[in-house]
């Protein structure tokens, strides 16, 4: 039966789900790492952070960019197959950019860098292989 077809799909959604958990996690606890440092309190304490000003303008585009993997883990969820498999693979090439564009300045940067950068080129390659096949079988097969 067509069953276990449907049931891959759905494991797919949820496995995209749980990376984009998994990529964000990492992304906070990168950042929760970096205000410990008496280094970062102080350029905080300044409103420079690594040579920038702090400004509204700037929090926003953080906050826009941190929100791109929240909204993911989501979407990977409802979207339909197409629109999923497109939506990973932009999102994950996006903040494939931000993450490895970023400031990198020490070595446990550089270990988050890493986790994050494989687990969303992973993102990227395992939607990018998604047969469409799967889609059909969703749209044939009602449990």
């Amino acid at each position: 039966m067509n069953t276990s077809n449907k049931i891959t799909e759905v494991d797919r959604k949820v496995l995209f789900s749980t990376l984009w958990i998994f990529v964000l996690l990492n992304i906070i606890f990168r950042d929760i790492h970096e205000l410990v440092t008496a280094e970062a309190l102080q350029e905080i304490m300044t409103g420079v952070i690594n040579g920038r000003q702090i400004s509204e303008e700037l929090i926003f585009i953080g906050a826009f960019i941190v929100e791109i993997p929240i909204v993911m883990v989501l979407l990977s969820r409802i979207l339909k197959y197409s629109l999923n498999r497109w939506a990973n693979i932009i999102a994950g090439a996006v903040t494939l950019v931000v993450v490895v564009t970023g400031a990198i300045t020490d070595l446990d940067d550089w270990f988050f860098v890493i986790v994050e950068s494989v687990a969303l080129i992973f993102i990227i390659w395992y939607a990018w292989k998604w047969p469409k096949q799967e889609a059909q079988v969703d749209s044939i097969v009602t449990i």
